[in-house]
């Protein structure tokens, strides 16, 4: 799936992330960490939804997260049966949203540059 552009898709997007974030947040799960849910993108069909999210802690503590979220996807998907009304109540799979770690490695790696004296910044780093 790709991040669809039709103004449709971006409404029922939307609607979906707000829906599985509301439900998410209410879960009692003891292994779901501190979560956010940050993006939705579901397919033309409305069958699958990919859900992305983000968590604050360990390396365990986000493999345990994604763990508790799989396993309650079901439950996610029927509170939002209730919530949205769409044709089709999608299939939920969720994944983790690299993009924020990608950033901040970015943003490191940016702030590096800044700090080296100005006739360096071209030369390699010595081994």
């Amino acid at each position: 799936m790709s991040r669809s552009t039709s103004p449709r898709m971006r409404r029922v997007n939307s609607i979906l992330l707000e829906a599985v974030a509301e439900e998410v947040a209410g879960l009692k799960d003891p292994r779901i960490g501190f979560v956010t849910i940050t993006a939705v993108d579901t397919s033309p069909d409305l069958r699958r939804a990919i859900v992305y999210y983000s968590v604050l802690g360990t390396a365990e503590e986000c493999s345990s997260t994604g763990e508790a979220l799989a396993s309650a996807a079901s439950y996610v998907r029927t509170g939002i049966g209730h919530k949205v009304r769409l044709k089709y109540t999608p299939k939920l799979e969720f994944r983790i949203d690299e993009s924020i770690e990608r950033g901040t490695q970015m943003w490191s790696l940016l702030r590096d540059l800044a700090d080296r004296p100005a006739g360096t910044q071209g030369e390699p780093d010595d081994v």
